[in-house]
Order: C-alpha cells, then structure tokens, then sequence
C-alpha cells in the first residue's frame, strides 16, 4: 500500500513537472514579445508564465483528487521555478523566500481576476472587455500605448480558454494549437490597428 502511494506521488510530480514545462514552453513564444509587445524582461516573462499556468491549471478544477494532486504539483514546480530564478539573478538568500510568496500571491490574484473576467458574457464583437481590462493591467502596467496589444493578448487568451476544454495543456502546446492561436490574435491585432 505504501509503495503505491510513493508510486503515485512520483508519477503526479512527473506529470506536474511535464505540465509546467508545457507552460514554460508556452509562455516563451517569440511573438508574445515581438507582435504583441509584451515587455521582455523578468516580470513580462512572468505574466506569461502565470497566464498559462492559470490556463493549465483551470482545466482541472473540479475534476477529481487525482486532478487536484496535479494542481498542488503543479503550482510547487511553479515555486521552485520562481525560487531558482530569483537566485539566478542574484537575489538575496535572506530576500528569496519573500520574493518567491510575494510571486505566488501575484499567481493567485491573477488566477481570480483572469476567471472572473473570463466568466463575463463577452464575444469577439466585444472584445471580452473586462479580460482586456485585466490583461491591460496585469501585463502591460496599464500603459496606455500596449491598450491594442492587451485586447490582442485577450483574444488569444479567451481562444486558449476555449479550445483547452477539448485539449489537454501539453498537446494544446507541442501540436502547435498555442502557436497558431497566438498568430490568429497578432494578425488580428495588426488589422486592426492598420
């Protein structure tokens, strides 16, 4: 009994590790940062990062103890993910686990802002507004020259959304869904601005 239960906590915490990678991976898209302008730097790179993991990490809500181990596993590679990159870049030992607390409570208060704003009735003729709203915020710091970028961003978001209740994260990004989701959203994005 006991060795199952080790057994199946390693493979939890492989398949976490898997699902992380996933979102690493899809966070690192070029065109985040090329045609949509998401500033490349340690806190754009961030919001990305939590952007996905919200995305991955909604598809299992509610669906279960073993989907529920997979969240917890899941957000612990997103902790020490953020632990080894603060000591990457040179934080403080003393200041690392304040930093890191403050970085999960940020995932959080996205996860809450981006499943509300979510949940609005919105459509592409709006322009999931309150989804812009957070986007804009969050992301770009509210600057107001990035307001086109932020509704460009939720466009892929709210399709991201959409076509992970009929894909698992790992296949949505390694077929190349994520990829052509976000070229869709930049192009519409340019012929809107043009």
């Amino acid at each position: 009994m006991m060795l199952r239960w080790l057994t199946q906590r390693a493979d939890t915490s492989r398949k976490a590790e898997e699902l992380y990678g996933s979102v690493v991976t899809a966070a690192r898209q070029p065109a985040f940062y090329e045609s949509l302008d998401v500033p490349d730097t340690p806190e754009g790179r961030f919001e990305l990062v939590a952007l996905h993991l919200f995305l991955a990490l909604e598809v299992l809500r509610g669906k279960g103890t073993a989907a529920e181990g997979l969240v917890r596993r899941t957000i612990e590679a997103f902790v020490i993910d953020m632990d080894d990159c603060m000591r990457e870049m040179g934080v403080g030992d003393l200041t690392v686990p304040k930093k890191v607390k403050r970085a999960a409570a940020a995932f959080y208060e996205r996860a809450a802002s981006y499943r509300r704003a979510l949940a609005e009735a919105g459509s592409p003729d709006r322009g999931w507004p309150e989804l812009t709203k957070a986007l804009h915020g969050h992301v770009y710091g509210g600057s107001a020259e990035r307001e086109d970028d932020a509704a460009a961003l939720a466009v892929y978001m709210q399709a991201a959304s959409t076509a992970l209740s009929d894909h698992a994260f790992d296949v949505f990004v390694n077929d190349g869904l994520a990829s052509r989701l976000l070229a869709s959203a930049t192009a519409k994005r340019k012929v809107s601005t043009t």
